[in-house]
């Protein structure tokens, strides 16, 4: 077998630290080295072709899910189930699919595993202990009734929503790698439908109504798990959801899910962490319909090294963060386009205590918000916090943040605020500059900022109960300058 490797660039169109020296400065407590990809137990056959990157639709209902899991369940651990093209046949069509301890499903190159169109296939099934799930809520916007009075008897509340197309849960060591493409088909209108997945999440959005839709790759106790060069296309919800997991690898990852207003792809997260810990991605690529990377809550020890953003929601932290978010690195990352850059977002009904957060060595062009943290979720420094529905015990606050390195190419504004003088958000720049900024885009509240040589082009005089002061350090962190920002925006491979 035979996989050529993409060209993983970063500042300059070369890696921007080496594997050492990257390695030595992660807040990820494993040493991580890039992965392996393992021998094969077994090399599956395609038998469906796909042409324009769609499938024909006599083809909607011939399923490898069946063969597929039954090498993935037979596979001995430290190998893998491959993936491979024959005959002029190039694609798999599949349902859900569970990943099993330390072992690999492998997507050769040229390879396209689909996601079925079909929702009946997604339905979450009990387990014997469990109650019925409700059938067919999958690929559908929750039912709601209008109010009558006097009240009728209270109806058993639906049960049930979609399975992930993988799922990677109460396991160690799993991987999906290749060079090979996973599409879960948001675009394409769901079997027996007249909406797409992505319609649907977007016809439910005006109300805020509750609608079951299918990720990509759900993963839960899975620890060791690894992606590793693989590209997920098309994801209908969040491309990849990690929670209650130790050690969690994406490397030489491409997610790519478009973002123009004709297609719309909402709630398209990239990666999504949650209440787990040592995670790295590195030398990635992420361009989708909302954030790139967004850090859920009970998240510590993580590292974002040398990637690439393009559309998307940017570098975020929340909304969730009431168990807290601690010890994050970001180095080396060129954000392209994102609406905002560096962004943390929560309330005072999800927040929490978020400490300890390192970025740096990182370009931006074309991004709206190039830094935004605020305890409001949204990008402001006050908004009602006397309204009822931001009222809450769950307090965001916000120290020891760092920020070093960060060069804008283009005007933005930027937020630095805590919630009240109580919890003062505490941030540390140096060498950060958004280049043609006016001092009316600079906004600040209750927060507490130290600059450090050579500091910043940012003027927070007018900001609300601002604190700023000035640090001289010994030895200055080395400068980035526009120009190696310059040479850092390359196109989406």
């Amino acid at each position: 077998m035979a996989f050529s490797r993409r060209r993983m660039c970063g500042w300059g169109g070369a890696a921007l630290l080496s594997l050492a020296g990257l390695m030595a400065q992660s807040q990820d407590t494993r040493q991580v080295t890039e992965p392996k990809i393992p021998a094969a137990c077994v090399q599956l056959a395609s038998k469906l072709t796909a042409v324009g990157n769609k499938l024909a639709e006599a083809d909607e209902h011939k399923l490898d899910t069946a063969r597929i899991q039954e090498e993935l369940d037979k596979c001995k651990p430290g190998m893998a189930v491959e993936l491979k093209a024959d005959a002029g046949h190039n694609a798999f069509l599949t349902g859900p699919l569970g990943l099993r301890s330390g072992v690999t499903l492998l997507i050769d190159r040229g390879v396209t595993l689909f996601g079925s169109r079909d929702a009946a296939v997604y339905d979450m099934v009990a387990r014997p202990d469990e109650e019925p799930m409700t059938p067919g809520l999958c690929g559908t916007i929750a039912k709601t009734e209008p109010a009558v009075f006097p009240a009728p008897p209270r109806a058993a509340t639906a049960r049930g929503g979609c399975r992930p197309l993988l799922s990677a849960v109460n396991v160690k060591d799993a991987a999906v790698m290749g060079d090979g493409v996973i599409d879960g088909r948001g675009y394409a209108t769901i079997l027996g439908k007249d909406y797409s997945w992505w319609q649907m999440a977007r016809k439910a959005e005006p109300k805020n109504e509750k609608y079951y839709s299918t990720r990509l790759l759900v993963a839960n106790k899975a620890d060791g798990l690894i992606l590793y060069r693989i590209t997920l296309h098309n994801s209908p919800n969040f491309h990849v959801s990690v929670n209650g997991t130790n050690g969690f690898t994406a490397w030489g990852v491409h997610l790519v899910t478009p973002t123009d207003k004709s297609i719309d792809a909402r709630n398209t997260d990239g990666i999504d962490p949650g209440s787990s810990t040592n995670i790295t991605v590195a030398h990635s690529w992420i361009d989708n319909g909302d954030d790139n990377i967004a850090i859920k809550t009970g998240v510590s020890h993580m590292s974002v090294l040398d990637n690439h953003f393009y559309s998307g929601h940017g570098m975020s932290i929340g909304s969730e963060t009431y168990t807290g978010q601690s010890f994050l690195l970001v180095d080396g990352l060129t954000e392209d386009h994102t609406t905002s850059g560096i962004r943390i977002k929560s309330s005072v009904t999800r927040g929490g205590p978020v400490h300890d957060l390192v970025y740096r060595n990182i370009c931006m062009r074309g991004v709206a918000n190039p830094i935004a943290i605020s305890p409001y979720y949204t990008n402001q420094t006050t908004e009602g916090f006397e309204d009822p529905k931001y009222t809450g015990d769950r307090i965001p606050d916000y120290k020891r943040i760092t920020i070093e390195n960060v060069i804008s190419m283009t005007p933005g504004d930027v937020l630095i605020a805590g919630l009240d003088e109580e919890h003062r958000t505490e941030v540390t720049l140096q060498n950060v500059i958004v280049k043609g900024i006016k001092p009316t885009q600079v906004h600040a509240a209750f927060a507490g900022i130290t600059t450090i040589s050579p500091g910043t082009n940012l003027d927070f005089g007018h900001g609300n109960n601002v604190i700023v002061a000035e640090k001289s350090q010994a030895t200055a962190a080395s400068k980035r300058t526009p120009g190696a920002c310059e040479r850092a925006f390359v196109p989406m491979r």
